[in-house]
């Protein structure tokens, strides 16, 4: 039998580093970290080549003595941790700061060139200290301003394996820059600039004044029309230990992106990538976005340290919560009040691109006959408009059933001109958030002229989201989730990781319908289904639930959240069939009545597969397109 015997200590500091410093990311991550927790007012960043070159953070912070700088380098030495927050039996209480484990310095400093200078507010001098790969190379007095400068080169130079597998300088670069976003988005009272060099040239990335308030700070990190686009979210909740609070920004359903890189979550301060969490924004906005696009929005979840365990892994981007469903409820149900009543926005404006092929006409000399036949057709304009009675158009909020729902279909206008009068707008519009229509095009979009600018509608889209608003508010979703009990249980043979998924799931299952049981070590037994599924393939549905029970992780209730998705597809689909269709003509008090109906419900901004229902362009562009600004 071999010898049992110990490694050698940079041996186990190498193995060690693996979990901590993975890439230039992970030990710039650590680096700032430490800056933020030593009380910096500021935070400079440059890298080298990506940080492959090299990496630099200089903060203003505390500082440290000769001797601190010496046991920094030291495993598990930190100052982060007081005795009182350390319980008899060893455990960690009440985690507050972001680094906490002492392994992060010691780590860096055993596979790259670590630097450290550093020198105390009050001190008459610096100290600096020098380790290559875990070697001490130098270790003496320097010239250095209040705070605490770490230089990191040659990360993985001796250690090849490892380097191989970095990316390119410009991935690790794009690594780099998104831990520096996230600890910047979580700290607007922190001013942070990031450089970069390459090929010799300098050039600033990133400047961030300190003090900025959260959303201003946000908008300026995810995207300038963030703030135009999004819904402030702030709720409460009473826990065991004290309270959970919910904040931050997301993103309206209409303003989305193709990938989840525009997700930014945190947890006390701390940026984490959580199963839970993401699981819980996929569930927020299920019915609101199609199933291949992303929200946008950046929240923080703020609850007493005791409900969550920060210590989970070195790199301390995922955390445990002790009621994880009570957290995943919260964070769902603060998100869909907000976006439910606290908004009925669709995304601002239309697309740019669109206005950009408008074409303006080149405005030509009219021939004098077609000057003479206009002077002779005024006085027939003048008299089909005289007269006319219009306000039966725009009827109020509060009208009991809308005209738009009458039973019988108005038959579709013959492709020909019509003409509306241009009335004043009433003074009672400036109360209509979508204003009052005006026409429709194509029997499809409705023109309304508000307050501040024209409006158009997508008459279809519009209605769908009414409908199954209305649908719900009947109790269409609960009746969705009843179970019809199968005459003979299907008998689904699952891999028998999957059954395990699956058992534990069955309960969350139980409530959207699904009743399964476990039939032996590698079987389920479905004894009912949900009543609008009922006729689904047992085994594809179930293999589907443990698939994405799998890739999301159990305790965020994946499972019960992938079937509340389908049923909400069933819901969606009827709405959609029961809405007003594109192509049918529309009267003046249908299409008022529809805009009402819009102002007073919730989520109206987007249809049910998240896109827009309503766009708006102000006077000033309209204005621009004909040359007037």
């Amino acid at each position: 039998m071999p010898e049992i015997r110990r490694l050698p200590v940079h041996l186990v500091n190498r193995i060690a580093a693996g979990e901590v410093v993975e890439r230039p990311a992970a030990a710039l991550k650590e680096l700032i970290e430490n800056a933020i927790d030593a009380g910096a007012g500021r935070i400079g960043v440059v890298l080298a080549e990506g940080g492959l070159g090299a990496i630099e953070v200089v903060d203003d912070g505390c500082g440290m003595a000769p001797g601190e700088v010496a046991l920094a380098l030291e495993r598990h030495a930190t100052s982060k941790l007081p005795d009182s927050l350390i319980g008899a039996d060893g455990a960690i209480e009440r985690v507050m700061s972001l680094g906490f484990r002492g392994e992060a310095l010691p780590s860096i400093a055993s596979v790259a060139r670590l630097t450290i200078e550093s020198r105390p507010a009050g001190a008459g001098e610096g100290w600096r200290r020098v380790v290559d790969h875990g070697a001490l190379v130098f270790d003496g007095p320097a010239g250095v301003p209040p705070g605490t400068r770490v230089r990191v080169e040659e990360l993985f130079a001796k250690v090849p394996a490892r380097r191989k597998f970095l990316r390119s300088a410009r991935s690790e670069y794009a690594a780099c820059l998104d831990v520096v976003r996230r600890l910047a988005m979580a700290r607007p009272g922190i001013g942070f600039a990031l450089e970069t060099l390459a090929e010799g040239a300098r050039r600033k990335v990133l400047a961030l004044q300190a003090g900025e308030d959260m959303a201003t700070r946000i908008a300026r990190i995810v995207a300038p029309e963030m703030k135009d686009n999004a819904l402030a979210i702030e709720c409460t909740r009473e826990t065991p230990h004290g309270v959970m609070r919910l904040s931050g920004l997301a993103g309206l359903p209409t303003w989305n992106r193709g990938v989840a890189d525009h997700q930014y979550l945190f947890v006390n301060g701390r940026p984490v990538k959580d199963r839970l969490l993401a699981g819980a924004v996929r569930g927020a906005y299920a019915d609101m976005l199609a199933r291949d696009r992303h929200a946008v929005l950046a929240l923080f979840l703020e609850l007493p340290p005791e409900d969550v365990d920060v210590n989970v892994h070195p790199a301390k981007t995922e955390v445990r919560f002790r009621d994880a469903a009570g957290v995943r409820g919260f964070i769902v149900s603060g998100l869909r009040q907000a976006l439910a009543t606290g908004d009925r926005r669709s995304a601002q404006g239309p697309d740019r691109a669109a206005m950009a092929r408008w074409q303006a006409e080149p405005v030509a000399q009219e021939a004098p006959a077609a000057q003479e036949a206009s002077a002779a057709g005024a006085p027939v304009l003048q008299s089909i408009f005289a007269g006319r009675d219009w306000s039966a158009a725009r009827p109020g909020v509060g009208e009991a059933r809308p005209a738009w729902q009458a039973p019988a279909p108005l038959a579709a206008a013959a492709p020909q001109g019509r003409a509306e009068p241009s009335a004043p707008l009433p003074e009672e519009a400036r109360q209509y958030p979508l204003g009052i229509a005006r026409g429709q095009v194509a029997n499809t979009y409705i023109i309304a002229e508000a307050a501040d600018g024209l409006v158009l509608v997508d008459q279809h889209a519009a209605h769908e989201r009414l409908v199954l608003e209305r649908l719900r508010a009947a109790g269409a979703d609960a009746a969705l989730r009843r179970s019809q009990a199968l005459l003979v249980p299907d008998v689904v043979e699952l891999d028998e990781l999957d059954c395990d998924r699956l058992e534990q799931a069955a309960e969350g299952l139980a409530r959207y319908g699904l009743v399964i049981e476990r039939f032996g070590p590698a079987a389920m037994l479905v004894r009912a289904l949900p009543a609008p599924i009922a006729e689904a393939d047992s085994a594809r549905l179930l293999r589907d639930l443990a698939d994405d029970i799998a890739r999301h992780g159990a305790q965020e209730d994946s499972g019960a959240l992938l079937l509340a998705e389908r049923l909400d597809h069933v819901l969606a689909t009827m709405a959609c069939h029961g809405s007003v269709r594109a192509g049918r003509a529309l009267s003046v008090a249908e299409m008022n009545a529809l805009l009402r109906e819009m102002e007073a419900t919730p989520r109206s901004g987007q249809c049910n597969h998240g896109r827009p229902t309503w766009v708006k362009l102000s006077m000033a562009d309209v204005e621009k397109l004909f040359g007037r600004h």
